[in-house]
């Protein structure tokens, strides 16, 4: 049987599993994987929390766990100095690498610091461990209990995804960047046709990416519904490697693997662009979907950081847009490097001077505004324009507020101008109206699998695989982690269950709590839980009384975090369909929380015939698992 190379490097890290019949891992098996590494970052305090609460006392394998402080360094407050002396205390006691805050972006010291090769499996409990894929590597995301299993075990269930090329072809036009064929693709491709799968890139276009393009892609293909993305390994990859040695702490025995795909590979779909056709692009502010004639927008704030484009190519391509000019008055620039080694190469090739004398304002190296923490957060009424991967409503400051995002070079010509513009053309954009980046698919359309799986029982009313609850309707597509827990509570340690779920969806609809009840049934569009790894958008649900969610589809880390915590998720395309007709007028009116009346009050679910029945009438679903 032809593999691709995401089910070639996860067979060479099998631990046990499905595939030890004498056959090759294909798409659709679960496999017990061992990683090389796995990342965790401020979000280790809790990983330690679920470590002891198993009972465990020495991690598995020291080499494996790789800690860096990077998402709440601004914070000075006496609990969080705590908690990060807690986190480094661990570590020595372990004998655990842990990076100190003010290091740099976890991902980024990953790559920089030897711990992803070409071939290996390297997870994060952060979702944008694609990054990883940049070297050639399987990089994907887990969540909290995941590396906690990882500690105490040296492995994680997975299940092995469907992959689709992306076949690359042509040359980008100067000036155009590796953030800009992201958010081209991003744009076009916003309906689910890469969700939850592997993307494979390939053809002659890889030649023209560098480095920084090809980890700006890998990294944002999370933000496109990827669980992984893989770019092959070339000249541009040796050189990158040829002086990162590998760290001295690591895993022993690297599997071998053989970086080519097989002849004859099945891929789910197929993806060519046009790298030629590729303009400068602006997204948002309404979560990655292109921009409306964005152009002549006032900015009041501009962001040059986080782990998409922070890199010192990517500052020295906002140095070269702004043309030595300052940061127009009423405007902000925070910039931010990806770590202290990317800092030390802009002051050394003078470009960190240039944006000093611009006046850009210093932020540590670390997350900082992008995961909404710190200097520099948005406030009512502003609008920014950031190089950062994500810009859900509230996630870099007040719900109130727009973010649009671009590429370093397009940020920084914008910070000059104090209103969107392109590099050096701050009058008009060069693209026709209409005009877009030529994207051709073909895709071989498969149902998911209906397999059963680890499911809840905790709903009320159940009786042999069968139970109800009043229907709660969310009708919006890409509700995301920041929505369903907004970022203000992320690293609040003492919020107990009960305030967790007076606050669930408050970033949503700040009246959500107000109607839940307990043992209710959520429903919402298509790729319900994208974004963060953030357990809490599980958890803060069932601690305001939701006991299943259906959906179109979800985001895969919400799908494992509520695997582990309990909550039944099910796809059923067929009743979300239904339901956004007959709540058409509802929700043309702006309605946001629609709670069920009359026959259509409450839903019946019944697991065993993976059935639904709501009004009287019955939609398949399907039970999700990892």
């Amino acid at each position: 049987m032809s593999r691709t190379i995401v089910e070639r490097i996860a067979e060479a890290h099998i631990a046990g599993g499905t595939a030890g019949a004498g056959r090759p891992v294909r798409a659709g098996d679960f496999v017990t994987l061992r990683p090389v590494h796995v990342l965790t970052h401020d979000n280790s305090s809790a990983v330690i929390e679920k470590f002891r609460a198993r009972g465990g006392s020495s991690v598995f394998c020291p080499r494996q766990p790789i800690f860096a402080l990077d998402h709440d360094i601004q914070n000075k407050s006496p609990s969080n100095l705590k908690k990060y002396a807690k986190i480094e205390e661990f570590a020595r006691e372990q004998g655990i690498v842990c990076y100190p805050p003010g290091a740099g972006i976890g991902h980024q010291l990953m790559l920089e610091r030897g711990h992803v090769r070409p071939g290996e499996l390297v997870v994060a409990a952060d979702s944008h461990a694609n990054i990883y894929g940049a070297l050639g590597a399987l990089g994907t995301p887990l969540v909290r209990a995941d590396a906690a299993e990882i500690w105490a075990r040296g492995t994680f269930v997975w299940r092995i995804p469907p992959t689709i090329q992306v076949v690359l072809r042509g040359a980008l036009r100067p000036g155009v960047s590796g953030k800009d064929v992201i958010l081209a693709l991003c744009g076009r491709y916003r309906e689910g046709e890469v969700h939850n799968a592997a993307l494979e890139f390939a053809g002659p276009g890889l030649a023209a990416l560098d480095m920084d393009a090809r980890m700006t892609i890998a990294n944002m293909t999370t933000e496109w519904g990827a669980i992984a993305a893989w770019f092959p390994v070339d000249e541009t990859t040796r050189a990158y490697l040829a002086h990162r040695r590998p760290a001295a702490l690591e895993v022993e025995e690297r599997p071998a693997v053989d970086l080519r795909p097989d002849e004859g590979a099945a891929y789910a779909g197929r993806i060519t662009l046009d790298l030629e056709s590729v303009t400068h692009e602006v997204a948002g502010p309404d979560n990655l979907r292109p921009a409306a004639r964005p152009l002549a927008v006032r900015v009041h704030k501009a962001y040059l950081l986080s782990c998409a484009n922070a890199r010192a190519g990517d500052l020295s391509a906002a140095v070269a847009a702004m043309e030595g000019k300052p940061v127009a008055p009423g405007t902000t620039l925070y910039v931010a490097a990806a770590s202290e080694e990317v800092e030390a190469q802009a002051r050394a090739s003078g470009d960190w001077q240039a944006l000093l004398d611009a006046s850009a304002v210093v932020l540590p190296a670390g997350c900082g505004p992008c995961i909404g923490l710190g200097e520099g957060l948005l406030s009512p009424g502003e609008v920014g324009i950031s190089a950062s991967p994500r810009n859900f409503k509230g996630r870099m400051g007040s719900r109130e507020a727009k973010c649009y995002l671009a590429s370093p070079a397009v940020v920084a010509a914008s910070a000059v101008a104090g209103r969107i513009c392109l590099p050096g053309d701050a009058a008009r954009d060069p693209r026709p109206e209409g005009s877009r980046p030529h994207l051709s698919t073909t895709f071989t359309v498969s149902s998911p699998s209906s397999e059963g799986g680890a499911v809840s029982t905790a709903a009320p009313r159940q009786r042999g695989g069968r139970s109800s609850g009043r229907l709660i309707f969310l009708p919006r597509a890409d509700i995301d982690t920041d929505q369903i827990f907004g970022r203000r509570y992320l690293y609040r340690d003492t919020l107990g269950p009960r305030a967790m779920g007076r606050v669930a969806m408050e970033n949503y609809d700040p009246g959500f709590a107000r109607r839940v009840r307990e043992g209710d049934v959520l429903v919402a569009g298509p790729r319900f839980g994208v974004g963060s790894s953030r357990e809490q958008a599980v958890t803060a649900l069932l601690a305001g009384g939701v006991r299943a969610v259906v959906a179109g589809s979800f985001g895969p880390t919400f799908e494992r975090n509520a695997l582990h915590h309990g909550l039944m998720c099910l796809e059923s395309p067929m009743l979300v369909r239904e339901l956004f007709a007959h709540y058409a007028d509802a929700i043309t009116r702006g309605g946001r929380t629609l709670v069920g009346a009359g026959r259509g009050r409450r839903v019946v679910i019944d697991l065993r015939r993976r059935e639904i029945t709501w009004r009287r009438r019955i939609f398949a679903c399907v039970v999700r698992t990892i």
